[in-house]
């Protein structure tokens, strides 16, 4: 006997609009977030040596594997949290350019500029060489050698936006890249001596080498304020560079789908993503002077919350035991690309003081 069909009329009827599946709360994972950042802050005040990011990122994976805490976020609170890593990351980016001044990086030198640039080639370029050579799966080399040239996990969060990357691959990313970054905190002023630098040289370096903006705060700061000073400039103009790095990204997923012969209406990545075009737009309005101090430390404030809830985010995606199956090639390709910006920028600031 044939079942009887449903007319239209029936399927437009309220009572089956209120059965299609909901849309997963984001609520619990943006507050599971929040809690974390919060936690995050307590650390840092507890250790001044460890910045706020840095402890976002190794809350969120300690939470993701926390035998109370794993199944909520994996679970119910993974829409927030992948939300979170995603456009909070973002906006994010978008306020660190109120961070820089054309005029201040520019009063550094065209020497400086120019060793700059040479050290995030190098080091991008021999990252994304040698991470293909490891066989390191998806965009991992892309998102590291990012993660390691540019600044740290606000790249890695920037460059994987444009290629749509596996979250997998971006939270292994920004666990290495993080960890290094750590790891340099305690190693390179122990250096600072025996490789025979002044306060300004060591500042530079310390610029030219370390990827996240308060990694090389923490890290500068121990040789006084005129390290600090120079190491900020340094790094802030590395930091510069992330928007034509996405823009180049965006150009080259844009003639890979187009040499794939991807099918008509698919959409096809922005030359320019709006949140780089945002970051460029606060550039210049940091450039003009314009606003008080006190609107920048307020911007600033809300920057490292939003990136602190974006990196835990990030942290909870990290699956240690799948991280543990690549762990030899990723510490390997960590390892190298750590040499390889660390002797770049050690020459290259020896050659232009």
């Amino acid at each position: 006997m044939a079942l009887p069909r449903v007319s239209a009329d029936a399927a437009r009827e309220p009572g089956a609009a209120a059965r299609q599946p909901r849309r997963p709360s984001r609520l619990p994972g943006l507050a599971m977030a929040a809690f974390g950042v919060a936690a995050a802050s307590g650390v840092h005040l507890l250790l001044p040596g460890v910045p706020m990011l840095t402890a976002s990122v190794v809350l969120g994976v300690a939470a993701a594997h926390l035998p109370g805490v794993r199944g909520l976020v994996g679970g119910a609170a993974r829409p927030g949290l992948s939300l979170a890593g995603k456009r909070l990351m973002r906006l994010g980016i978008v306020l660190l350019g109120l961070e820089l001044s054309l005029g201040d990086v520019l009063g550094l030198g065209w020497a400086t500029v120019g060793m700059v640039l040479a050290v995030v080639a190098a080091t991008f370029g021999g990252t994304v060489w040698l991470g293909r050579k490891l066989g390191l799966r998806g965009d991992q080399p892309l998102l590291i050698a990012t993660g390691y040239s540019i600044c740290g996990a606000s790249a890695v969060g920037a460059v994987s936006e444009v290629r749509d990357s596996d979250e997998r691959d971006v939270a292994t990313s920004v666990a290495l890249v993080t960890l290094c970054g750590t790891l340099a905190i305690g190693v390179l002023p122990l250096l600072h001596g025996p490789l025979g630098l002044d306060a300004e040289q060591y500042g530079r370096w310390v610029g030219a080498g370390v990827h996240d903006v308060g990694q090389v705060v923490a890290t500068a700061q121990t040789a006084g304020p005129d390290a600090l000073g120079q190491a900020v400039l340094v790094k802030l103009l590395r930091v510069l560079l992330l928007a034509p790095l996405v823009a180049a990204v965006a150009v080259s997923a844009r003639r890979r789908s187009a040499a794939a012969g991807s099918a008509p209406g698919t959409k096809r990545p922005p030359l320019v993503p709006l949140f780089v075009c945002g970051f460029l737009a606060l550039v210049a309005v940091r450039t003009t002077g314009w606003l008080p101090h006190g609107a920048l430390d307020g911007a600033s404030e809300v920057r490292e919350v939003l990136l602190g809830a974006a990196l835990f985010g990030l942290g909870s995606a990290v699956h240690l035991p799948t991280l543990a199956r690549t762990g030899g090639r990723v510490a390997a390709l960590g390892l190298c690309s750590w040499v390889v910006i660390a002797a770049a920028s050690y020459g290259g600031v020896l050659l232009t003081t």
